[in-house]
């Protein structure tokens, strides 16, 4: 049955076209995601079929048994309401109050007479997506529904939406969301609905075949989607064999085709250059109203680094970030900042713009050009490279989308030449092309990164070691992303619940023979030369490191000095292999260290 189709679909905001001619039919049970460039009209899109903006042309024709659910980006709210009365206002009237408590609960808003006004955007958010999801609808239109929201109400909604016998027509930057609960992708381009079948990953392989098969100069943006669906492929959960084929089928037709670079992504950004000391950490704490946030917590940010910091909303995640860039003292312990660093730090909040500024000058106000390793890069090719073509660059920023700014704004960042990058939230109002984009820099910017994010797929694809915030203001150290981390907490989890009939018997009653094996285990602990070598190693990293970096200037200085150039080319080597070597160590110390902490037998 169809629910929905729109015809001939159009919008302008004053001499902005958004929506040109756009077509769009929506079944029974599709469950559909919306993509494209922040500004192109996504929102927009969603408001016109929701019913709550006008088109300028064309029709609507609903079903007279649709029944829609509506989560705005921004919910708008009345500041004087509580919690229950504005969700159940939000909510139908036929929706029982019961239910709408138990879905505020799950989005961790059980305080129902705590008034709309006390809440921050994100918490409005969660009692909105409750209302929505407690109705009896057959179809729901969700603009970026992941937004703000912890990663177990993710994961809850995921669960939810999977099973829901209705359609759904989101927008979502979230690839692992839309990867797991769509089954067609529509994107707007140019101000028209191109439609694809299947879930993100068969949107990648259909959109790169696309770009493929276009002119010569769009050809050129295949690479990203290439990117982008490998990643995916070898990431995501296991796919069917019919799926795998496919894969398979398209791979060796894509390997068969001449590759296109595309000129955006030559660009490799310079830093400028880290010292021995970074950022170092030394059991610090810290506490606001007496509940202990951080708790003796310590570590040395390295060259490089990729760090990726999860918890629940209010755990502490901003403020551990403040104290790393130095903008907050610790209660106890140290925080040591090397001369040599300069952050870079990108605010869930963007600073204030002028309105009335253009992009380029807003852009070359900060820095005309940034070095590369090529040489340099100007103000309007980074623009390019960050996707404002050449004709939004004369634009007032006044114009641009919420999610344009915050492309500018991350843009205006990394134009300061930081070393070391301090992001908060950086996916939230940003689009997956520029994700894309973020994810591609990022993988060649030879400085420290340190993320707070609540997008799964964002921490797998980047980071090399999260730090999970737990109980008590502790924070758990784990090798790699996201997935890895839960993967080890859910096993983790497991065996503590295997253990617990033992540890849960009285002392009285405990059976000597069955605990006889328990009582001859031991507590795991460093060897004399491990814990030396634990002491030590992030040292003795830091200076391999910064030999290398010795070893590269000085081959930079004797480019044409073949035979010094060929000794160089083999120190480096050399030094390399010993630094991977001393990393291999380093994660397997800092595991054992972690496991000796959690109080582990042997």
């Amino acid at each position: 049955m169809v629910l929905l189709t729109g015809k001939h679909i159009k919008k302008s905001f004053s001499e902005k076209t958004l929506l040109e001619d756009v077509e769009i039919a929506i079944n029974e049970g599709e469950k559909i995601g919306l993509v494209g460039i922040n500004g192109s009209g996504k929102s927009t899109l969603l408001k016109i079929i929701a019913g709550v903006m006008e088109e300028d042309g064309g029709e609507i024709i609903r079903n007279n048994d649709l029944r829609i659910g509506y989560l705005p980006q921004n919910p708008v709210c009345d500041p004087s309401r509580t919690v229950l009365e504005q969700a159940l206002l939000w909510s139908e009237d036929t929706v029982e109050e019961y239910m709408v408590k138990k879905l505020l609960t799950i989005m961790h808003m059980d305080r129902f007479d705590q008034p709309m006004g006390e809440l921050s955007g994100g918490q409005r958010k969660r009692v909105a997506l409750a209302a929505v999801l407690s109705g009896d609808t057959n179809l729901l239109i969700l603009d970026e529904p992941t937004n703000h929201m912890d990663n177990d109400i993710i994961e809850w909604m995921e669960e939810r939406l999977t099973e829901y016998k209705g359609a759904i027509l989101m927008i979502t930057h979230d690839r692992y969301f839309l990867e797991r609960i769509t089954d067609h992708i529509m994107e707007i381009e140019k101000g028209r609905l191109v439609s694809y079948v299947g879930n993100y990953e068969s949107y990648l392989m259909q959109k790169e075949e696309r770009l493929e098969l276009a002119k010569a100069g769009e050809r050129k943006r295949a690479n990203l989607y290439r990117k982008e669906l490998r990643w995916i492929h070898w990431t995501a959960p296991a796919r069917t064999t019919k799926s795998r084929s496919r894969v398979e089928r398209f791979e060796k037709l894509r390997d068969a085709k001449e590759t296109f670079e595309d000129p955006r992504m030559d660009i490799n950004t310079v830093t400028s250059r880290l010292g021995k000391k970074i950022i170092e950490l030394s059991h610090i704490s810290k506490s606001f109203d007496g509940r202990t946030y951080i708790r003796d917590f310590s570590y040395n940010i390295l060259r490089n680094d990729r760090i990726g910091i999860v918890g629940d909303n209010g755990c502490g995640k901003t403020t551990l970030l403040k104290l790393i860039m130095g903008e907050e003292e610790p209660d106890s312990g140290t925080i040591e900042i090397g001369s040599t660093v300069k952050i870079g730090y990108f605010a869930q909040e963007a600073e204030d713009m002028d309105p009335d500024v253009r992009v380029i000058r807003y852009i070359e106000d900060i820095a005309r050009q940034i070095r590369t390793e090529d040489g340099y890069a100007s103000a309007s090719q980074m623009l390019e490279r960050f996707l404002f073509p050449s004709y939004m660059h004369s634009v007032k920023i006044g114009k641009l989308s919420g999610g344009e700014k915050r492309r500018l704004y991350l843009l205006s960042i990394l134009m300061r030449a930081p070393n070391v990058l301090i992001l908060d939230e950086p996916t939230n109002d940003l689009d997956i092309d520029t994700l894309t984009v973020l994810e591609d820099y990022l993988d060649s910017w030879p400085g420290a990164v340190v993320i707070v994010s609540h997008d799964r797929y964002f921490l797998d694809r980047l980071v090399v070691r999260t730090f999970a915030f737990e109980e008590g203001g502790y924070i758990g150290h784990y090798t790699g992303g996201y997935s890895k981390y839960m993967n080890e907490k859910e096993a983790r989890e497991q065996e503590r619940a295997e253990g617990d009939p033992g540890e849960a018997s009285s002392p009285g009653s405990a059976d000597p023979e069955k605990n006889a094996g328990r009582h001859r285990r031991r507590k795991l602990k460093f060897s004399y030369n491990e814990k030396r070598e634990y002491e030590t190693i992030d040292d003795e990293i830091a200076s391999l490191e910064e030999a290398i970096g010795d070893v590269e200037k000085d081959m930079e200085e004797n480019g044409t000095n073949s035979a010094r150039l060929t000794k160089l080319t083999a120190r480096k080597a050399e030094l390399e292999e010993q630094l991977d070597r001393k990393m291999e160590r380093w994660e397997y110390l800092n595991e054992l260290a972690e496991r000796i902490e959690r109080g582990e037998e042997v």
